[in-house]
C-alpha cells in the first residue's frame, strides 16, 4: 500500500511545501509543558498564551524562522545553594513550536500574571484575477 501525498492528487499542484510543513509540525516534539491556549481574537488575529509561572522575561526567548514561531524557556541555575524539602514547581526548560501560515505575522509579546501572550495577525489575501492569452499555433 502506498502512502497518499498531496502530490498524488492531480488537481493539487504546488502543495509539496504544505506537505513538508505538516510533516515538520508533526516532528516538533512538543510535549505537554508548558500548557497553552490559542484563541482567535478577531477575523484576522490570534493570541497564543503559555502558562510560564516562575519564568522571568529574561528566561524566555521568542524567535521566528522559516515560518516557524519558537518559544523557549530556560531558568537560571540559582537554586544550587537552596535546599528543597519538597519541589513541586517544575523548573525545567522548554521549547514550543508553532508553524505559521503564509501571511501570518508575529506582533507583540507580553507577560501578565505568569502568562506569556504572543499576538499574531494575518494579512487579508489579495484577490487576483489573471487572464491568460492563448497563442495561435
Amino acid at each position: 500500500m502506498s502512502k497518499l501525498t498531496l502530490g498524488s492528487y492531480p488537481h493539487m499542484l504546488g502543495f509539496e511545501q504544505l506537505e513538508r510543513l505538516l510533516e515538520r509540525t508533526a516532528k516538533t516534539g512538543n510535549e505537554g509543558y508548558p500548557p497553552f491556549n490559542i484563541e482567535q481574537t478577531s477575523d484576522l488575529s490570534y493570541r497564543i498564551t503559555l502558562a510560564v509561572a516562575g519564568f522571568a522575561e529574561e528566561d524566555l526567548s521568542i524567535t521566528v524562522e522559516d515560518r516557524q514561531l519558537v518559544i523557549r524557556g530556560r531558568q537560571s541555575d540559582d537554586d544550587a545553594e537552596r535546599m528543597f524539602l519538597h519541589r513541586g514547581i517544575a523548573a525545567r526548560q522548554f521549547q514550543r513550536s508553532f508553524v505559521l501560515a503564509e501571511g501570518v505575522e508575529v506582533g507583540e509579546a507580553a507577560m501578565e500574571n505568569g502568562l506569556l501572550h504572543v499576538d499574531l495577525t494575518r494579512s487579508r489575501p489579495e484577490t487576483v484575477v489573471q487572464t491568460i492569452q492563448i497563442k495561435k499555433g
